[in-house]
């Protein structure tokens, strides 16, 4: 708690100068000075209307913004205070990695019996060779718990429940999160613990858990010192997941051919097809959290549990994984009809999409194509995790404002207060 009120105090101090700093250097190199800020100051409201805004509004305000940047760089150069300006931006950067440290988590969770017979899955390929890389099999078993390799045409979910069969009472993965699915789903059907180890790409499960992603070997300590939380799993049309369950420009996007190999390309080619003026409109029937009827959307996002979008911080992230409701988030295609909002989000118990044919979908990451109607629901406290103790056993986001100046009001309260 001191340290956390320490951070806090550090936060605003390093704030508050930087911003005495910046004023008075506008000040005193009047007019050019306060020229540095107005060009800042204009191009993060140009930088917003370029992600709130398309077409030809959106290219106008992204070319403003850089020639913003570019001017305010140019005025510094010419007024020739590059250390007092250095000063300024460090003293704003040392501000946010103590306002971080502010924020940071680490869950009291009750500790439990090590497993007797755990036994670890790992695909050596995931997250390019993390697996070998790390030397996640010699490293399982140092800790007693036994490696199962995974080979190309192995059916998973059959090799993790012959290993329950013959006496596993812990399961982990060390691979994607698809992998990850697929054990965490039989874990949950057998009643038994569950260990993700990070060796994927990304792993936004692992992420979202609070396993630390730079720690994979250090994340097989579940297995021995674990602490335990019970989370959600998801499900369409019976199919487990994890994280999310895409449609629209993404999934269409996965589905093609070369996605794996470049995929921003990929989906830049496909969003024409969907969202220009002469694409063919998706055939995705849903019903609102108004209950209004819709025939299509651009892209829906199914998740397990509601996702921190569109906020600017710790977006992409989803702060809790025990809330038990599907996050849902829907961007309309084309032009803002009869009052219709182009973005929605809420959240359910469980959500249906109809289509009159096989819908593409991307189940965390995995290209399927699934016959309508499209069934989702949560599974509430499906899941028991197994969290290595020095883990920090929740999302990054659990404690973290929505907004820049909720974040500053929490610093404020921690430091005067101690306490959030």
């Amino acid at each position: 708690m001191v340290n956390r009120r320490l951070a806090a105090v550090t936060s605003l101090l390093l704030l508050a100068a930087s911003a005495v700093l910046a004023v008075v250097l506008g000040v005193q190199s009047f007019p050019r000075g306060l020229s540095v800020l107005a060009c800042l100051a204009a191009a993060l409201l140009a930088a917003w209307w370029a992600l709130i805004h398309q077409g030809v509004v959106r290219f106008a305000a992204a070319a403003g913004t850089v020639v913003l940047l570019v001017g305010a760089v140019v005025l510094v150069a010419l007024e020739g205070r590059v250390l007092e300006d250095a000063l300024v931006l460090a003293g704003v950067v040392l501000s946010v990695a103590a306002a971080r440290r502010v924020f940071s988590v680490h869950a009291t969770l009750p500790a439990v019996s090590a497993p007797e017979r755990p036994v670890l899955f790992y695909n050596p390929k995931s997250g390019g060779g993390k697996a070998e890389r790390f030397e996640v099999a010699r490293e399982a078993r140092a800790r007693g718990v036994e490696p199962v390799e995974l080979h190309l045409g192995d059916d998973l979910a059959t090799l993790v429940r012959d290993a329950i069969a013959d006496g596993a009472d812990a399961v982990g993965v060390a691979g994607g999160d698809g992998t990850q699915a697929i054990v965490a789903a039989i874990a949950a059907e057998r009643g038994l613990p569950y260990v993700c180890v990070p060796a994927g790409t990304r792993n936004h499960f692992a992420l979202d858990l609070g396993v630390d992603r730079d720690d994979v070997v250090g994340a097989l300590d579940a297995f021995t010192n674990g602490r335990e939380r019970v989370v959600d799993l998801a499900e369409v049309n019976g199919r487990v997941f994890v994280n999310n369950v895409s449609l629209g420009v993404y999934a269409e996007a996965v589905q093609r051919h070369g996605y794996r190999d470049a995929k921003l390309r990929t989906i830049a080619e496909t969003m024409p097809t969907v969202l220009g003026p002469e694409g063919q409109a998706l055939d995705l029937r849903f019903t609102d959290s108004d209950g209004r009827e819709h025939k299509t959307s651009a892209v829906e996002l199914v998740s397990n549990d509601p996702y921190r979008l569109g906020r600017a911080i710790a977006s992409g992230t989803r702060p809790r994984l025990d809330a038990g409701v599907l996050g849902i988030t829907v961007l309309q295609a084309g032009a803002n009809r009869n009052g219709d909002k182009r973005v929605q989000q809420w959240s359910a118990p469980s959500f249906e999409v109809s289509s009159d044919g096989p819908v593409a979908a991307g189940i965390d990451g995995e290209a399927l194509k699934l016959e309508p109607p499209l069934r989702f629901r949560t599974r509430p406290g499906a899941l028991r995790v197994r969290i290595a103790s020095q883990h920090p056993g929740a999302s990054p986001s659990a404690n973290m404002p929505e907004s820049p100046w909720g974040a500053i009001r929490a610093i404020a309260h921690i430091a005067t207060h101690g306490s959030s």
